[in-house]
């Protein structure tokens, strides 16, 4: 398990954005892992097996704390909202993205910069992208796990993007 340590570290900290509770979480998943280590099949590679547990104990610190909502999550100005008119269509729209998306993903340059932007974001903004988006949890799972309704999780969703977006594309693409 010592060789996993790592990498479900940097998986921890991109979605908890906190140094603290993202070695701590790990800590739980290894210490899961080492417990149930006679249930391991070696139907999938050892370090997804870590990282499928690290995944269920991130949920279940989301869980924990679900019935607390951050004031600036719930209203407030939003500078997302001033990047389109009335009528809901791009003031002045985003640029091109010259690279795919999901090659992106395996940069470690580009998740290191993309961490710092997610650290940018409200908390809540902050853990619904990275449960919808980056670990693709459904839309009805993120609901209930962070008890949120849909219409508040299109919300959230939509100013995390729009925040995200900002961020890469003056961190990421212009700085390149």
């Amino acid at each position: 398990m010592d060789g996993h340590g790592d990498a479900m570290f940097r998986f921890a900290m991109l979605r908890v954005r906190d140094r603290d509770l993202a070695e701590e979480v790990v800590q739980e998943a290894l210490l899961a892992g080492f417990r149930s280590r006679d249930r391991y099949s070696g139907r999938a590679a050892e370090r997804t097996w870590l990282i499928q547990i690290l995944r269920n104990k991130i949920a279940d610190h989301y869980r924990k704390k679900q019935r607390e909502v951050p004031a600036t999550d719930i209203a407030g100005d939003d500078p997302a909202d001033h990047l389109f008119d009335e009528r809901g269509h791009w003031k002045d729209g985003p640029g091109a993205w010259e690279m795919d998306p999901a090659e992106m993903m395996h940069r470690e340059d580009f998740l290191r910069v993309l961490a710092e932007c997610m650290a940018g974001l409200p908390e809540r903004q902050a853990e619904v992208f990275s449960l919808r988006v980056i670990d693709e949890h459904p839309t009805d799972a993120v609901c209930d796990l962070l008890s949120v309704t849909k219409t508040n999780l299109g919300v959230l969703l939509h100013r995390a993007r729009t925040k995200l977006r900002r961020c890469l594309e003056k961190n990421w693409f212009e700085a390149a």
